[in-house]
């Protein structure tokens, strides 16, 4: 996409931008949608390119347009620089998680956070060396009070996994950056359309595709925007 038509795009409302987000029909023949491309190995045209590793493309794992199409779509939507797709929701928290994580380090998460979240903190975490603590979502900036020289990062939602408390994510995300932590959000309940969290000051936005791009119990996906 060229900057132009990214400007242009920014002055979209959201409805508009969801339906041209991620989509370049005339790079693909004039196909409204960007075809599936399904598959593992690719070839380069001669030996020299080869070497050089130049191409866009060199292996299925490490994107291919279809992934592009997606990553690019859900980042405009998100006023993102980049996101990268996981397998899953919880992928998507482990990886913004480990992202940050190391040994010695310590994490604030609110208490309101999706439950496989706590479990993944308690368990996995715990064994790297990092240590939790739990804050009431509500404190706001009073999460300055909590924050230790070895704090790497703070963890919010909003709403809340089930309980569906409104964390004040601004004030949050000024404590951090004063002190020099990351803010991961698990966005999933919002999405990007009624909460920007970029603009709020969110460094790692996580979204379990599972819940809303799909909607019909049949995909696992997640998205990390930064």
């Amino acid at each position: 996409m060229t900057k132009s038509t990214k400007d242009g795009r920014a002055k979209m409302g959201s409805r508009t931008r969801l339906v041209h987000a991620g989509r370049a029909p005339f790079e693909n023949h004039g196909f409204v949608n960007t075809p599936i491309y399904r598959g593992s190995t690719v070839l380069y045209p001669n030996v020299e390119e080869l070497y050089a590793r130049r191409q866009r493309y060199v292996y299925g794992t490490k994107g291919t347009p279809t992934t592009d199409s997606l990553e690019e779509a859900w980042s405009e939507l998100c006023g993102a620089a980049g996101t990268v797709l996981a397998p899953s929701g919880l992928s998507a928290i482990a990886l913004a998680m480990f992202t940050v994580a190391r040994a010695g380090g310590h994490v604030l998460v609110t208490d309101s956070a999706y439950r496989p979240t706590r479990v993944f903190c308690d368990s996995m975490l715990a064994k790297l060396g990092v240590e939790t603590t739990y804050y009431d979502p509500l404190i706001g900036e009073g999460v300055a009070k909590l924050m230790r020289p070895n704090t790497i990062a703070i963890v919010v939602e909003a709403p809340g996994s089930q309980s569906f408390e409104m964390q004040d994510i601004p004030a949050i995300s000024a404590v951090a950056r004063q002190e020099g932590a990351c803010v991961i959000m698990d966005n999933t309940w919002a999405t990007p359309l009624f909460f920007p969290p970029h603009e709020r000051g969110v460094d790692l936005a996580i979204e379990a595709g599972t819940k809303y791009l799909s909607g019909h119990s049949d995909l696992l996906l997640g998205l990390v925007s930064a």
